[in-house]
């Protein structure tokens, strides 16, 4: 990982509370990280937290009103579809204060191939491994054993986030 790299990554990680990033080394949270997307779907794509485990899951923190959250929709999708057969899944957590209110019609509008969660006040509160989201969107990626490997704020490139999902779907 470059240098310029590694250091967004830690910058990012800490922003999202997530100590104890040293170069590119995993924040492991034991099973916290898998734990905390238990949450509600919406839309026509459902979602079991359970069947997370074993995957490289792309989390996007968004909002219905977020228009960066919108510019990065598209790049999630292909995502989900280029590598979702591969053991990869996106998940976006909605985090509207409205919650189901405005998501529900959203996501059943954009009818996405990846799960919209619906964030819970605890969420929305910081009090869980993702710690306080402080800008939308806000993306973590996670190992196939649920550490947080990589994180950003804003939209990242297509090319960038592709080539580090292969990177972990490559490890056993």
């Amino acid at each position: 990982m470059k240098t310029a790299a590694r250091v967004r990554v830690c910058a990012a990680l800490l922003v999202l509370g997530l100590a104890g990033c040293r170069g590119s080394r995993p924040v492991d949270a034991g099973p916290a990280f898998l734990y905390a997307l238990a949450l509600p779907s919406v839309g026509p794509t459902r979602h079991d937290a359970r069947a997370l485990s074993g995957k490289v899951v792309l989390v996007s923190f968004f909002a219905t009103w977020c228009f960066p959250c919108l510019a990065e929709m598209p790049t999630l999708e292909a995502l989900q579809k280029d590598y979702g057969a591969k053991g990869f899944q996106v998940v976006s957590v909605g985090m509207d204060l409205d919650g189901e209110k405005v998501l529900q019609p959203f996501a059943d509008h954009y009818a996405l191939r990846y799960p919209v969660l619906v964030a819970n006040d605890v969420m929305r509160e910081g009090q869980t491994a993702f710690g306080h989201i402080r800008a939308l969107p806000t993306t973590v990626l996670l190992d196939r054993r649920g550490r947080a490997v990589a994180a950003w704020q804003g939209v990242e490139g297509h090319a960038d986030v592709a080539k580090a999902i292969e990177k972990l779907l490559a490890e056993e």
